[in-house]
Parts: C-alpha cells; structure tokens; sequence
C-alpha cells in the first residue's frame, strides 16, 4: 500500500492518503476487501483526523467493502472527521467508472463525522441520512442520480454548512432535469448552510434561475455554480438578483461560456468572483454545443 502524509500548519490536522499501485491489485491479490486491513495496520493511523482513499483497485470491484470495514471496525475509526472515498484522477479511472457503494449504515458507524466527500456514482446509494455533526457533503460525478438527490432533500443534517453536487449530464447518471433540483432546495432542511454548490451541468443556466430563487439565498456566504454550461444568459440572472443578498461574499462560475463583456461585468460585482476558464461554444450544422466540465 501506498500513501502520502500531509500535516496541514496551524490547524494541527493530520491527513493521510491510502491508495494501492496497479503492481499491488495486478500481481499481489490487493484491493477493497484488503484496504481497510492494511489501513489499520499503519502506524500512522491513530493519529489521523482525515482519512483518503484513493485507487482500491477500482478494476476489481466496487468500494463496498471498505465501507462495510469502517462500519464494523467503527470503534478504530472513532478519530476521524474527514473522509474521501474515491480520489483518483482520470489516467487511474475515469469518474463514471469508479463504483461507488452503499453508505447507509456509515450515517450511524461514524456519528463523530465532519466531512464527507465521495467521488463516483455509478451504484452510490445514501440511504436515509441523518448525522448530528456534519458540516459538509461533496459529490464529485459525471451525473448524479435522481435517487442520491434524494436522499440528501430528505437528509437531517442540522449543522451542514457546504453543499456541492456536480449534477453531471444525462448520458452519465443524470436523470431528470431542472425540476429535481428545484424540488431538493424547496424541500431540503439546512438552516446552518453558507456554501451552496450547484455544479458541473448541461443545463446550468436553468439551474442558476433556481438557486436564485430557494430559500437558501439569504444565509449564504458563497454561491458556486462553476464547471457548467454558464452563459450569459444565467449571467444576466445573477447581476440582476446578487445585489439583493449582500451576504454572499464570493462567486464561483469558473468554466463558462460567457461572452468576455457579460465576464467583465461578473467581476465588478463588490465581491469576490471567479469567472475563469472561459470556453467557446462550438458548432456543427447549425447547433451550437456546450459541456459541462466532469462527465466521463
């Protein structure tokens, strides 16, 4: 097993990164049903706040039993607030081929749990999520499925503070259209959110409009809806409505599709605001073709 240990100045946090090389999954009968073994038995463990997992072998199967091995050693994992599950970048396994798992008994297994960021959803189910203590939720995707979205609108999660889907394009996981994430900001609970992210979508001009009119607008801080198709079109939805909630402090649109006047304008909002990675719309027979930026 390989791993890179991190220890972040000041804030006194440990953070450590478990990962197996393709030698290790192809000729040594490493992979999931090994990691969480041989994560207990590095001496650096015990001192972890942040656990990230990396390759597990994704070719072999999914990450289920690494989930199920932090369930049923739940008390030797009692001293972590952070977990990754799924880091990996494309050249190891492109995100809408990493299998994901079931986490619906973690909820319980880790009540001590702060963050929870999860990359891949291909088999990713929540279950019925209720968690005392976590501040932040991430999902990184080519394409969220209708049930996951779910999942988190019914979720009870009295302190989330961060929020960020990449809601992914139809042909990798997404769905349905607008209308699920309209019915996730009506109906979700979250008073003690601050970072909002609606991300990474094919139809993120829509998705904009609908952000800007939930009820979360007035008690965040940073609204993200970067890594879409982001024209000026939603720009224009933003210069009309920000100025109405001087409470969010920061906007992210990086990777758009915005024209380099509407871009200009973003930026001289009296906040700050990210509108890099500008790209061009591109064209074949008279349509004009857009990407969000994680799909494969």
């Amino acid at each position: 097993m390989k791993f890179e240990l991190v220890e972040e100045d000041n804030i006194n946090v440990t953070k450590q990164t478990y990962y197996y090389e393709y030698e290790e999954y192809e000729e040594e009968d490493k992979g999931p049903e090994t990691m969480i073994e041989d994560i207990l038995a590095h001496k650096a463990f015990p001192g972890l706040d942040e656990l990230v997992i990396g390759n597990w072998g994704v070719w072999n199967g999914s990450c289920q039993p690494i989930i199920d091995g932090i369930v049923e050693n739940k008390e030797k994992f009692s001293h972590i607030q952070k977990v990754f599950i799924g880091n990996m970048g494309y050249e190891e396994c492109e995100v809408s081929w990493i299998e994901q798992g079931d986490y619906s008994k973690l909820w319980a297994a880790m009540p001590q749990l702060k963050e929870l960021t999860i990359k891949g959803s291909v088999d990713l189910y929540l279950g019925e999520i209720c968690h005392e203590e976590l501040e932040a939720l991430t999902i990184i995707c080519g394409g969220l499925p209708t049930s996951v979205i779910q999942s988190i609108q019914n979720a009870k999660l009295p302190k989330l503070k961060k929020l960020l889907l990449f809601i992914g394009v139809e042909g990798y996981g997404f769905e349905g259209d607008e209308n699920i994430v309209k019915d996730l900001l009506t109906q979700a609970q979250f008073p003690e959110l601050t970072y909002l992210g609606i991300t990474d979508s094919e139809i993120q001009d829509e998705l904009t409009e609908i952000v800007l009119n939930s009820k979360f607008m007035g008690q965040l801080t940073t609204l993200d809806l970067s890594n879409g198709t982001l024209t000026d079109k939603g720009a224009a939805l933003l210069l009309e409505k920000l100025p109405q909630y001087p409470n969010i402090t920061k906007l992210d649109v990086h990777h758009n599709f915005l024209s380099t006047k509407m871009a200009k304008k973003l930026e001289q909002l009296p906040i700050e605001v990210d509108v890099s990675e500008i790209e061009q719309a591109s064209s074949y027979n008279g349509n004009v073709y857009t990407y969000a930026m994680l799909t494969e």
